[in-house]
């Protein structure tokens, strides 16, 4: 996984929205003809199907020997473009947010290009399934950012750190042979996704979703275009299957991915869709199981699901923060 955050809008209705004409058009969710709700639940796994395959995908081609920073540079500057053209296509005036909100929004990407990096540089040294299921902490991280900012703590968040800490010794701990400086790494990336949470939250609500992702994704390109400078440019042939990865990643697990999300948020909203976040660590790491005959012990897998148990609360206690995050961050390769 790169670590590529998409921006979920959060609908007035917390659960079960169909109805979105409850929606305010100025919060960014398009009026579209209510349809029956198991169009939305599909739409919804379509995308999750979509943001899975990536984590397993791009370790595949890392350990082939594909270069990450041509790997990044590539996927973000084809899935950025393809982004702009459909916005400036369809409803070219979204783009017009203002130049302060503008502003924000880039820096959140660069935040979230600092995050990638890190992510890619841990998932060469990881297996996916281990990245993914660390990654899914990222609702834990966003609480305690929040924290921070004034969120109210409670006894339920030292039981979900225990929870989350726990899961973690036993993923990593007992087996003594994962790369903890790649672990490290995976950390490093998750505060800095859910940092672009909270800046996004704290500054960009009520801003047009499909707009702001947009100046996120030139941001995130940004990033990773002056890492790549930074690192001498370094560029070796793709060949077919390295182009193959690379429109895989950036046509289906981030453009594609993202455009059905948006579909699905504006047919059953955005605390259904965000339902669905558990089953995506679940199939990343049953493709990394399937095609990359990747192995949990049983003491591994009990961590995982002390890992996801964890996240699942934290998720359900994010919806009731004082600070609503409206814009729901979920970390995507």
């Amino acid at each position: 996984m790169v670590g590529s955050f998409f921006l979920r809008f959060e609908g007035q209705k917390e659960m079960g929205v169909t109805d979105v004409s409850a929606v305010p058009a100025e919060a960014g969710v398009p009026r579209s003809v209510v349809s029956p709700a198991w169009i939305g639940w599909a739409v919804a796994l379509a995308a999750i199907m979509a943001f899975s395959i990536a984590t397993p995908i791009a370790r595949a081609a890392l350990v082939g020997g594909m270069d990450p920073n041509a790997l990044l540079v590539s996927r973000m500057v084809l899935a950025t473009l393809l982004m702009g053209v459909t916005i400036a296509v369809s409803h070219p005036e979204r783009l017009s947010i203002g130049w302060r909100a503008v502003g924000i929004a880039l820096g959140a990407g660069l935040v979230n290009a600092f995050g990638m990096v890190c992510y890619f540089i841990g998932l060469a040294r990881l297996e996916s399934s281990m990245a993914a299921m660390l990654i899914s902490l990222s609702p834990l991280a966003v609480l305690s950012l929040l924290a921070m900012r004034g969120e109210k703590v409670t006894y339920r968040h030292a039981v979900r750190l225990i929870l989350a800490l726990t899961g973690v010794y036993l993923l990593i701990g007992p087996g003594g042979k994962v790369d903890l400086v790649g672990v490290l790494w995976i950390f490093v990336s998750l505060w800095g996704f859910a940092l672009q949470l909270v800046l996004m939250q704290w500054h960009l609500l009520g801003y047009d979703a499909r707009a702001v992702t947009f100046y996120v994704l030139i941001g995130m390109t940004a990033g990773v275009v002056a890492w790549w400078l930074v690192q001498g440019m370094p560029w070796d042939a793709p060949g077919v299957s390295g182009w193959t990865t690379i429109l895989v990643l950036g046509v289906v697990s981030t453009y594609a991915a993202r455009l059905l999300q948006f579909n699905a948020v504006t047919r059953i909203g955005g605390g259904q869709t965000s339902m669905l976040s558990p089953v995506e660590t679940l199939l990343a790491v049953i493709w990394s199981m399937l095609f990359l005959g990747e192995r949990l012990s049983l003491i591994q897998a009990a961590g995982g699901v002390l890992i996801l148990l964890s996240a699942v609360l934290a998720m359900q206690r994010l919806k009731r923060a004082r600070f609503r995050p409206r814009w729901r961050l979920w970390v995507r390769t």
